[in-house]
């Protein structure tokens, strides 16, 4: 993040035309990039602002002269209850001396989590804000990571009960370790590919620790989210041609520019939008943007020469985007081809399906492309008119509502009638409870965050793809989600929670 051009360019800028010192240089600049970040849905994106905040402050910091918190005067096991820890802080905390951590804020998918299960310290985060006041120093703790419960001052009766959960949890997590080399596939072997999605080449390298079949999602808008100039076609091929190169003959599917709602990109000026999420978004900033798709198509095709990279197309409406969106794919064939630069000919180009009116036209669009691939986060949001950040209709996102397994099931016939790959790369996919439900309607490859892989794998060898298929069908005809959470709970669950 230090080599980052957009906030070395922005510091400089406030130091040498605003007359600032350095330290609120620096801070000028963090509150500008974090600005990009306000109002993101995505999980994933928005937890990232929370690494920038932590650079710059530890730079601030170093001008200050001021010192890091110091955890290494920690002389013995402690559980360590902090307001939030940045992930150089938990970069210090060492296993032995850090039994477990308890912060009041952050997420499931930030750094700090992913640090911490990689070193496998117990944590439970976003317990809630006020949480401090009401623990002392000294005080004896528990924590379940797990659940994210805590017990202050625990009886002996506790203390018993978190004995037996620890002992099941290791248990469990040997279990798990011995399907992260193994092919997903249901009880029956039935081949269903377990990828997953990043947004760097760091989370490319967990995916594969952790028994990636291939990336089903590369989010490549962090390539130009933070930056006051768009990214060249050489800056994106190393980045692509890196990631590729990992995965050798495993897929790697590439989203291109998903952009406008949610995630903004300075060097693009994009006009402030009343409906956003309805708006100039994705596709189709692509497309009236062709030297900006171009440049990243051209981009994507030098880099398919050094693995088996994918194209994905996302937020398609209409079969005139795939049209238009293939005829520039072509055309920058044509251009590398008469400057004899090596790439796939055959590359495979497919599109997302997050849309109502995408799926309803699944069986027209599967005679152009060579991929569906369903994200769920989207399709949910629009089938169902909600808005998945704002917590007075939160309890209204529904995966399991029925009419968002009907479009799923649609989408998934269409490919299979065409003969072409259908995965799914939203959150549904790595709900290990959902698994069994997505297969049964047809869905081949599910793609996650890395640390769900090996779960998801386990789910699913736990059921015949028949048991699969039956799981859907009475999703299907159930009338309310309600109904599909109690079959959920009484079939998959079940059998889950008895292995």
């Amino acid at each position: 993040m230090l080599n980052d051009v957009a906030l070395k360019e922005k510091i400089k800028y406030y130091i040498s035309n605003e007359k600032r010192d350095a330290t609120w240089a620096v801070e000028l600049a963090k509150q500008d990039i974090l600005k990009i970040f306000e109002s993101i849905d995505d999980e994933y994106i928005k937890e990232r602002a929370v690494d920038i905040k932590d650079t710059t402050e530890r730079i601030i910091r170093n001008l200050l002269g001021l010192s890091d918190n110091n955890f290494e005067s920690i002389m013995e096991p402690v559980i360590l209850v902090a307001h939030n820890l940045t992930p150089s802080d938990t970069a210090k905390l060492s296993k032995g001396k850090v039994a477990g951590f308890i912060t009041e804020v952050g997420g499931k998918t930030s750094h700090v989590a992913i640090m911490a299960e990689s070193l496998e310290i117990p944590a439970v985060a976003s317990i809630g804000v006020g949480f401090i006041e009401s623990i002392g120093n000294n005080d004896v703790a528990m924590i379940d990571g797990s659940s994210g419960n805590v017990i202050i001052n625990p009886s002996t009766e506790d203390e018993q009960n978190f004995e037996v959960l620890k002992e099941k949890y290791e248990l469990n997590r040997i279990k798990l370790t011995e399907f992260k080399n193994k092919q997903g596939s249901t009880k029956d072997n039935e081949i269903i590919v377990i990828e997953g999605n990043i947004g760097d080449v760091n989370d490319a390298n967990s995916v594969l620790n952790n028994g990636g079949e291939g990336i089903g999602l590369f989010r490549t808008e962090f390539l130009f989210m933070d930056k006051d100039t768009l990214p060249t076609e050489e800056e994106q091929f190393i980045i692509y041609k890196e990631v590729a190169s990992k995965f050798a003959d495993k897929p790697v599917i590439i989203r291109t520019l998903d952009i406008g709602g949610d995630k903004n990109v300075p060097a693009l000026s994009l006009p402030k939008e009343d409906n956003p999420f309805l708006g100039y978004r994705a596709i189709r900033i692509s497309l009236k943007e062709p030297s900006l798709f171009k440049t990243q198509i051209k981009a994507l095709l030098r880099a398919s020469a050094f693995g088996d990279i994918w194209i994905m197309l996302p937020m398609i409406s209409s079969l005139e985007e795939i049209l238009e969106s293939k005829k520039i794919i072509e055309e920058a064939k044509s251009e590398l081809k008469n400057n004899n630069v090596s790439f796939n000919d055959k590359i495979k180009i497919g599109i997302m399906m997050e849309i109502p009116s995408a799926a309803i036209s699944a069986n027209v669009y599967a005679k152009y492309v060579d991929f569906f691939s369903i994200g769920t986060n989207d399709l949910i949001q629009y089938t169902l008119a909600v808005d998945r950040i704002n917590e007075k209709v939160s309890n209204l996102y529904q995966p399991l509502h029925p009419s968002v397994l009907q479009l799923i099931k649609i989408i998934a016939s269409a490919a299979k009638n065409n003969n072409i790959v259908c995965g799914v790369c939203g959150e549904m996919a790595g709900e290990e409870t959902f698994a069994p439900v997505l297969v049964g309607l047809g869905v081949k490859s599910l793609s996650m965050s890395a640390s769900k892989i090996t779960q998801v794998k386990y789910a699913l060898s736990k059921f015949t793809m028949s048991e699969c298929k039956e799981i859907a069908s009475k999703m299907l005809q159930a009338e309310s989600e309600s109904e599909n959470r109690e079959i959920l709970r009484e079939i998959v669950d079940s059998v889950l929670k008895d292995t």
